[in-house]
């Protein structure tokens, strides 16, 4: 054990942090690094998880604390691997950490400095459904707990003036004079865990995106409807905030198309299923109409989890591909489809419109894939050996979660803990 060498992972989502967990547990030493100001990944601003309808960072939470507080875990947050040389056993990386201008040791995250802060931005992490200031927690269980400034947008750093919130840190933990790093690691496995980002809709013209206020993506119906987003946990339209009493349900928006995604992303139709749920939990009176072209539910409890959804929940299944949705004067979605039965156009109108997008690889994949020397796939997902679904193209580089494929959370899970193992096998020899 003495002997081990270090294990890389790159991304701090719940792939990211069981694989790091795994191996720290071994007594192996690991970098895991992240390039937003928190670890948690995309399952941070889920609400629930299905199909248990768990509380989503109920069950991350612990994780985000255990791997904080790892003595064989070094977490590198705001950083990006630049740079990687070497071969199986033997890597160096180079790392770019980028200035947080908080001295992570004597922030308290009182949040003082963010109430006194001028400037107002789009927040990320609540998919830009309310604003932060320029200098924010990323999000309230984010580890680690402490505010960063964002250069892009914070006063001092584009023009020179404010520096508000240094006058009201009484911890002094303010610090300007900061400067990117770059930092040499020499570990003997990488393992990758980038996780995706949501297909952008907008360019799909017949679904309203961005043009009509109450057609939302999965993940903004996410943020709307958990108890630390914007709204409190309230299911209200963007529009007039009222609640939300009919909800269609539009699955398949950029997948299995060939004009975006020809992939299928797997996740989407037991995603909504979940999301019907939730609000009818919230308000019985809600009625869900979930559209799908072919209803996936391989995994274990899955065609329960729809069944019920059906006899307990007031949701309705309807097979049939959406043609479009316009609106009402109200500004209530009209969703036009074909009836599967008697093969002629129908419309229903609703309340609210969300829209099912496609698991896409994260911005960026390209250059990382580049940096590690390892191929993608058609779909710029990272190609795997058919034989061995967790090898890279090149040896010692591990892959797992929804960078290798559209997954869900725990067999996101279960990769990441079959490549730490296969990681172990290299730094343990």
């Amino acid at each position: 054990m003495e002997k081990s060498k270090a294990v890389l992972v790159i991304g701090g989502g719940i792939a990211g942090i069981q694989a790091a967990l795994d191996l720290a547990d071994m007594g192996i030493k690991v970098h895991l690094v992240e390039r937003k100001p928190a670890i948690g990944g995309r399952m941070a601003q889920l609400d629930k998880t299905f199909p248990t309808n768990d509380c989503s960072i109920c069950i991350l939470a612990p994780k985000l604390a255990d791997c904080y507080r790892h003595p064989n875990i070094t977490l590198h947050t705001l950083s990006e691997v630049k740079n990687v040389i070497g071969q199986t056993g033997d890597f160096s990386v180079k790392l770019r950490k980028y200035a947080r201008f908080v001295k992570e040791k004597e922030c308290i995250n009182c949040g003082e400095c963010a109430v006194k802060c001028p400037v107002k931005v789009l927040d990320e992490f609540d998919m830009g459904l309310r604003k932060r200031e320029a200098i924010y927690l990323y999000y309230l269980q984010g580890v680690p707990a402490v505010m960063t400034i964002d250069r892009r947008n914070c006063l001092f750093l584009t023009r020179g003036v404010c520096k508000i919130c240094e006058k009201f840190c009484t911890k002094n933990a303010i610090d300007f004079e900061q400067k990117d790093m770059e930092i040499t690691l020499h570990v003997g496995a990488i393992i990758v865990a980038t996780g995706f980002d949501p297909f952008d809709p907008s360019g799909i013209h017949q679904y309203g995106y961005k043009r009509y206020r109450n057609a939302i993506t999965s993940l903004e119906y996410e943020r709307l409807i958990c108890a630390s987003g914007p709204t409190g946990g309230h299911l209200t339209r963007p529009s007039d905030k009222k609640p939300a009493e009919s909800i269609a349900f539009i699955q398949c928006v950029g997948s299995r198309d060939l004009k975006n995604n020809r992939y299928c992303s797997s996740v989407c139709c037991m995603h909504a299923t979940k999301e019907a749920m939730l609000a009818f939990e919230h308000d019985p009176k809600v009625k869900s109409l979930i559209f799908y072209m072919d209803l996936r539910a391989a995994g274990k409890g899955f065609q329960k989890y729809v069944v019920r959804g059906e006899q307990e929940y007031n949701i309705s299944y309807i097979r049939s591909r959406v043609a479009k949705i316009t609106e009402d004067r109200n500004e209530n979605p009209i969703v036009w489809y074909e009836d599967p039965q008697s093969s002629k156009t129908k419309k229903t109108t609703v309340d609210l419109a969300v829209l099912a997008t496609s698991l896409m690889p994260r911005k960026g994949v390209e250059e990382l894939a580049k940096v590690l020397g390892i191929e993608l796939d058609e779909f710029k997902f990272f190609k795997t050996d058919p034989l061995k679904p967790l090898d890279t193209t090149k040896p010692g580089i591990f892959v797992c979660g929804c960078c290798r494929e559209p997954t869900d959370i725990p067999d996101s899970v279960t990769q990441a803990s079959g490549a730490s193992e296969r990681a172990a096998e290299i730094v343990m020899e």
